[in-house]
C-alpha cells in the first residue's frame, strides 16, 4: 500500500512546545501553544510486510543517498543503527519502539519520492518517523489512532540522537491546521478548519544556523528565570506567545488573512525583541530579515516570519492569492537565488454531492422485489404522504444542503428511476390529481434535476457499488446513504446534517452511529472507538462488518456503554474521496470478502490512514431489507 506523510511547518508559537513541557517543574510557567500545518510535500513510499526484516529502499534527492538499508528485526540491532544517527536512524528508532510494544515482523518500504527539503526547519526527520510508525500500524491493523502514530513517532525519534520538539510529529495530522497545547507531559490537539484558502511562499534562505546553539541557550532560561534576558524569553514563550498564537488560530479559522499577516509581523518583531538576546550570534538573523523587508515583495506580502527554531533556516511569508504566490516567488528565486516552495492551507471543503447504492436485488424481500425494487416499497411520512422509499432518502440528502445526488443502479432499472424523477404522469392521470399533488409533481421533477444515474453492471457488492461512482464525484466530499434505509431525526436538524456539521469540524471522514443492543449487532456494521466529546463523538479505533457478539464483546466494547450495547453504522457517512483509492486497490488485486468487494475493510484503512469520527446521531434509523423490518418500519416511520 501506498503512505504519504507531508512535512510540518510552524506556523506560530515556535519553541513553546518544550518551553511548556518545563511545567512538570515549574507550575507557574505558560501552558504552550502553537499552530501547525503539514507542507505540500512529504515523503511517498509504497509499504508492505517482511518476514523479519526493516528494509528501506530510497530514490535520493533533497538531499537523501540513496541506496537500500536493511536489518533484522531484533531489539539489540534497532537499538543500536538508531543510537548511531543517520537517515535510517530514524526509521530503526520507530521500529524499535513498535517492536517493544507489539508483537509484529518485519516491513519493506520503497520511498520512491522525498519532495520534502531535509534540515530546513519542515520536520523531514518527524515524516520518516511517522511514515514508519503508520506503515507498521496499517500493515499490522495494530489499531492506532493518528495520535498513538504520533506518539510513536516520538518515541522512534527520541531514541536517536535527534532532540526533536514535541510538536514535530503532528505531520501526523496531514494537511490540515491543527494547535497543540503543551502543559507538561500532557498534549491536546485540536484540528482546524479554515474559512478561506491561505497561500504562503515558503522559503529557503540558504545560509545558516546552529540549532542545537540555539536551544542550548533558550533552555538555560528554564525552568527558572535569574536574568531580564531569561525573565524575556520566559514572557515571549509564555503569555505573549499565548495571546498571539490564540489569535493567529481564530483569525485562520475565520479566513481573515489581512489579520494572520498582521500577526505574523507582531511575532516576530516580539521574537526579536525578547529572544534574540539569549543567542544573538544565530537569533540576529540578518538573512531572514533581508529577505522580510525586501522592497520588491513588500506589495504582495501580508506578513513574514521565521520558521522552526528561527534564525537564517527557513521563512515564511503570506500572500493574497494564488497570483501573488507566484510573483513572490519569482521575484524572490530571480533576485535572491532562495528556493521556494508554495504552501496552501485550504479551506474546509463544502460538501455538494451524495450517492445512494440502489443497485441490488432485494434478496431477502423476493418474491416482491421481482416485480418491483425495493427502493420503491411504499411507506408514509409524517404528514400521511405515501412515497416510495427511494425519494424518502433522497429527501434526506436535500433537506441536508446536498446540491448533487448520484443513484447507483442497475442498468434495467434505469428507465424506472428516471420515469419516476424525471417525467409528468401521462396527462389523463396527471388532470386526475388534486392541485396539491400537481404541485407535488413539479416537486419531484425539481428533484430529479438534481440526479445523475450511473449503472452498475455487475452487481459486485456495495464497495463496487460506490467505486462506480469515482468519477461523477471528482476530488470532493462526498455523503453516502445506504438505498434500503430511512431515517427520521430526533430534531429539527436532519441525520445527515449533523453528520455534514461534523465533517466541516473534524476535517476528515464521518459516520453516523447508533446504540444497539447484542443480539442485534449481527445485521450491522459495527464500530468502536475513544470518546472526544462523551455521549457525541468518538475517535474511531476499529471497523467491523456484522460482527459476531462474542467478538464485540472481547474487541468492540466502547468505554461507558452497558456491556451488551454497541454502536452500530447508522447508514450515513460523510467520505474523503480517498476511500477510492483504497477500493480500486481492491478490485485491482480482486480482494473480496464474502465474494464481493465491501466497503467496511476500506473505511477501516481511511480510518488509519487519516482519522475517522463516529457521531451518535441524533435521530432513527428504518431498514426495509427484510419483510419483518419493513413491517415495522412502515408502522413507525409515519409517527417518527
Amino acid at each position: 500500500m501506498k503512505i504519504f506523510v507531508p512535512g510540518r511547518i510552524c506556523l506560530f508559537g515556535e519553541h513553546s512546545d518544550w518551553a511548556g513541557g518545563y511545567r512538570r517543574i515549574n507550575g507557574e510557567l505558560e501552558k504552550g501553544l502553537t499552530l501547525i500545518t503539514g507542507t505540500n510535500q512529504g515523503i511517498h513510499a509504497q509499504v508492505s510486510p517482511h518476514p523479519n526484516k526493516l528494509v528501506l529502499h530510497t530514490s535520493g534527492g533533497q538531499g537523501l543517498r540513496k541506496g537500500t538499508f536493511e536489518l533484522p528485526m531484533e531489539p539489540e540491532a534497532l537499538l543500536a543503527e538508531a543510537e548511531a544517527g543517520g537517515f535510517f536512524s530514524y526509521a530503526a528508532g520507530v521500529a524499535y519502539q513498535v517492536l517493544t510494544h507489539y508483537r509484529v515482523h518485519g516491513l519493506e518500504i520503497d520511498n520512491y519520492l522525498t519532495d520534502l527539503p531535509v534540515k530546513k526547519g519542515l520536520s523531514s526527520s518527524a515524516a520518516i518517523c511517522v511514515l514508519i510508525a503508520r506503515a507498521f500500524n496499517r500493515i499490522y491493523d495494530l489499531k492506532m489512532t493518528v495520535r498513538g502514530e504520533m506518539e510513536f513517532a516520538y518515541l522512534g525519534e527520541i531514541t536517536t540522537p535527534s532532540r526533536c520538539g514535541r510538536m514535530d510529529q503532528g505531520c501526523a495530522y496531514g494537511s490540515r491546521p491543527i494547535s497543540m497545547v503543551f502543559d507538561g507531559e500532557r498534549i491536546d490537539v485540536n484540528e482546524l478548519t479554515v474559512a478561506k484558502d491561505q497561500h504562503f511562499v515558503i522559503v529557503d534562505l540558504n545560509a545558516g544556523k546552529d540549532t542545537k546553539e540555539i536551544l542550548s541557550k533558550l533552555n538555560q532560561c528554564y525552568p527558572f528565570a535569574d536574568t531580564d534576558i531569561q525573565k524575556d524569553v520566559q514572557k515571549y514563550l509564555g503569555p505573549i506567545n499565548r495571546e498571539i498564537t490564540g489569535e493567529a488560530i481564530e483569525a485562520l479559522r475565520a479566513g481573515d488573512s489581512e489579520r494572520l499577516g498582521s500577526l505574523m509581523k507582531r511575532a516576530q518583531s516580539e521574537f526579536d525583541k525578547h529572544l534574540q538576546p539569549a543567542c544573538p550570534a544565530q537569533l540576529t538573523a540578518p538573512v531572514l530579515h533581508t529577505l522580510l523587508d525586501y522592497e520588491p515583495i513588500q506589495p504582495l506580502l501580508l506578513g513574514g516570519k521565521g520558521v522552526g527554531s528561527q534564525g537564517d533556516g527557513t521563512a515564511q511569508l503570506l500572500v493574497r492569492n494564488e497570483d501573488d504566490q507566484q510573483k513572490v516567488i519569482e521575484i524572490i528565486q530571480r533576485d535572491l537565488g532562495m528556493p521556494c516552495l508554495k504552501l496552501t492551507i485550504q479551506s474546509g471543503r463544502q460538501v455538494r454531492k451524495a450517492v445512494i447504492p440502489a443497485a441490488g436485488f432485494g434478496t431477502r424481500v423476493f418474491p416482491a422485489s421481482k416485480v418491483m425494487k425495493k427502493e420503491f416499497f411504499p411507506i408514509i411520512d409524517r404528514q400521511g404522504r405515501a412515497k416510495p422509499i427511494i425519494l424518502a432518502i433522497v429527501e434526506e440528502a436535500v433537506q441536508s444542503g446536498i446540491e448533487e445526488i448520484c443513484l447507483v443502479v442497475q442498468k434495467a432499472d434505469k428507465p424506472l428511476f428516471e420515469e419516476f424523477f424525471c417525467s409528468p404522469p401521462r396527462i389523463e392521470n396527471f388532470n386526475k390529481l388534486s392541485k396539491e399533488d400537481q404541485q407535488y409533481v413539479q416537486y419531484l421533477l425539481d428533484i430529479g434535476h438534481r440526479i445523475t444515474f450511473i449503472t452498475q453492471d455487475l452487481q459486485d457488492g456495495f464497495g463496487h457499488a460506490v467505486y462506480c461512482t469515482r468519477e461523477w464525484v471528482g476530488g470532493e466530499p462526498f455523503l453516502l446513504l445506504l438505498g434500503d434505509h430511512v431515517y427520521a431525526s430526533d430534531t429539527d436538524t436532519p441525520c445527515a446534517k449533523q453528520l455534514l456539521d461534523e465533517f466541516q469540524k473534524a476535517g476528515h471522514s464521518v459516520v453516523g452511529l447508533k446504540k444497539t443492543p447484542g443480539e442485534d449487532i449481527g445485521k450491522f456494521g459495527c464500530a468502536t472507538g475513544l470518546w472526544e466529546e462523551k455521549g457525541h463523538s468518538l475517535a474511531l479505533t476499529e471497523f467491523a462488518e456484522k460482527p459476531m457478539q462474542d467478538y464485540a464483546k472481547q474487541h468492540l466494547q466502547v468505554a461507558g456503554l452497558d456491556d451488551n450495547t454497541f454502536l452500530t453504522v447508522f447508514g450515513q457517512y460523510v467520505l474523503t474521496p480517498d476511500i477510492f483509492d483504497y477500493l480500486e486497490e481492491n478490485i485491482a488485486h480482486n480482494h473480496r470478502e464474502g465474494g464481493e468487494f465491501q466497503l467496511t475493510s476500506c473505511l477501516d484503512q481511511l480510518r488509519r490512514e487519516q482519522g475517522f469520527t463516529g457521531v451518535i446521531t441524533k435521530g432513527r434509523r428504518f431498514d426495509i431489507g427484510t419483510p419483518e423490518a419493513y413491517r415495522q418500519s412502515v408502522i413507525d416511520f409515519r409517527n417518527a
